[in-house]
């Protein structure tokens, strides 16, 4: 797994967590920034699991499997199942739900992080 690329997700996930944040905060609903951003996120989530699945076939990873194909594949559902909740939700609340969405990539792809080096 890519540390670079996981921490770049962790960081623009932690920065969509604050925006959203502020958002919630003006009291205001979901905007086009968030959802682009967090399309974007969700890319880069992609990405991620496609590096590390590519890893795991190369013969590299931990020795729990299951426990990293479990946290891929959370981390692929929870962007598009938070903007879906938030688009459905158009009050600040929706923009309160971006911010846990946010900030559960964050440390799902730093507990991903910790299983890949077996520190877990």
């Amino acid at each position: 797994m890519n540390t670079t690329l996981a921490t770049c997700v962790i960081v623009a996930a932690l920065l969509l967590a604050l925006v959203s944040l502020i958002v919630a905060i003006r009291n205001r609903a979901m905007g086009m920034v968030l959802l682009i951003g967090f399309a974007v996120l969700e890319v880069a989530v992609l990405v991620q699991a496609g590096v590390a699945l590519a890893a795991v076939a190369g013969g590299q990873g931990p020795e729990e499997k299951a426990t990293l194909f479990g946290y891929l594949a959370g981390t692929a559902l929870i962007p598009p199942a938070g903007v879906f909740l938030a688009l459905a939700e158009r009050s600040r609340w929706g923009s309160a739900i971006l911010v846990v969405t946010g900030f559960a990539i964050a440390v799902m792809t730093g507990r991903l992080l910790q299983i890949w080096q077996g520190v877990a």
